[in-house]
């Protein structure tokens, strides 16, 4: 099962120039509640803000560069080429908004953290109402005044196995 997760404004936005522009310690421990297991899938520039692996375990990184990552990250050109690699493993795609973008055809599921306020990001999460049935919604937190939910998204037309 292929799942995208991330944090996005009401306009999608996931981060402005200087990065993710909230910080919500609600939504950084559902992110680590809902990824600690199946395998941690990145972008190159995702995994340029990381200075360890998530999880104490291998994270695997989009990228075409050569050369060797950090030690507990390796490379794979394509999330197909991790798919193969791993065919029984479910997948977390943490990111960034090219990721998301080449990847969120291939999801199952969205987990998204929907945080109020336009924050007037440059980098967005790709358009899913289209293609995704929302599954879940969480009764809203608000946190540093800033209000958010947590919810889940099922693409149309596909069962999912919990």
């Amino acid at each position: 099962m292929i799942r995208l997760i991330a944090a996005i404004d009401e306009k999608r936005g996931i981060a402005t120039a200087s990065g993710i522009p909230w910080h919500l310690r609600g939504d950084s421990e559902y992110f680590r509640a809902e990824t600690v297991t199946g395998l941690i899938v990145m972008g190159s520039a995702t995994y340029a803000e990381f200075a360890a692996p998530l999880h104490g375990r291998v994270n695997y990184v989009l990228t075409s560069k050569p050369g060797p990552l950090r030690a507990g990250f390796e490379p794979f050109a394509d999330l197909d080429a991790v798919t193969r690699a791993f065919p029984a493993d479910d997948v977390w795609v943490i990111g960034g908004a090219a990721v998301y973008a080449g990847t969120i055809g291939r999801a199952d599921q969205l987990f998204l953290t929907q945080v109020v306020g336009d924050f007037r990001c440059i980098k967005f999460f790709p358009p899913y109402a289209d293609e995704f049935d929302l599954s879940s919604q969480s009764e809203e937190h608000v946190e540093a005044r800033t209000a958010y939910c947590f919810e889940q998204w099922r693409r149309r037309g596909r069962t999912i196995h919990a």
